[in-house]
């Protein structure tokens, strides 16, 4: 398994500088990216990445939004395996009718995808988790909809604020999830009082253990208060520290 940097978390030092964040990136002992919303700056990313050496597994975009076929050719380009629509707003999630519209459409995108050479997936936040169909959370009734090619990226801090025991979830959905994101925190819905992975109330080494056959750890911190880079830091040597 690899462990991963969800780009998002440093948004603000790649819009200043790109190259030299993946550089930094790089420098840290990360091996791969998640990079966001893509298209824009796959030539400049891709560049940035090869000179880095860092591969990017995974990939964020909004599939269900956007050009699909900009979106997969850019994916293309920097060497994207797995496109994970991120958010589809919680309107969507509170009935069976509109969950299993949801899933053709990520059905459909994943059709796309293959042409491409590419594999769809959904990432979750906390509400797919707090809704409820007949006491299934929305989110593995979404997985009971979806064709097999499509895959899961579960959040498992969203999930376990959204009132799941993560690890528990993991092994309900099984190799459904081929990516997780890991971060850490109180268990609030407020992003900025995240902290490194290892430093909060989630149970990371439950979740990893619970998932043992995931392409990519991501972390990520939706936001911070301290200096970002020594969190993105001091994920990696917590979990590079308990694998050993």
């Amino acid at each position: 398994m690899t462990y991963s940097l969800q780009l998002y978390t440093l948004r603000t030092a790649l819009g200043d500088d790109l190259p030299g964040t993946i550089k930094r990136v790089a420098a840290l002992g990360y091996t791969a990216v998640e990079p966001y919303n893509f298209v824009a700056t796959a030539d400049e990313l891709a560049a940035a990445l090869s000179e880095s050496g860092l591969s990017a597994p995974s990939g964020h975009a909004p599939l269900l939004r956007e050009n699909q076929d900009e979106i997969f050719e850019a994916a293309r380009k920097l060497g994207i395996g797995t496109v994970i629509d991120p958010h589809v707003e919680r309107s969507h999630w509170t009935t069976d009718e509109g969950i299993r519209a949801t899933a053709e459409a990520l059905n459909q995108a994943a059709k796309k995808g293959a042409e491409y050479g590419i594999t769809v997936g959904y990432h979750n936040h906390e509400f797919e988790l707090e809704e409820r169909i007949d006491g299934v959370s929305a989110l593995e009734v979404l997985a009971g909809h979806l064709d097999p090619e499509v895959v899961l990226e579960v959040d498992t801090y969203w999930a376990a604020v959204g009132g799941e025991d993560p690890a528990d979830l993991l092994r309900r959905l099984g190799d459904r999830v081929r990516f997780v994101h890991i971060k850490d925190g109180p268990l609030t819905k407020n992003d900025k009082e995240q902290v490194a992975v290892g430093s909060g109330r989630m149970r990371v080494w439950d979740v990893l253990d619970a998932a043992p056959g995931l392409e990519a750890a991501v972390v990520e911190l939706d936001d911070f208060e301290g200096d970002i880079f020594s969190a993105v830091a001091d994920s990696l040597a917590y979990l590079e520290e308990g694998k050993k």
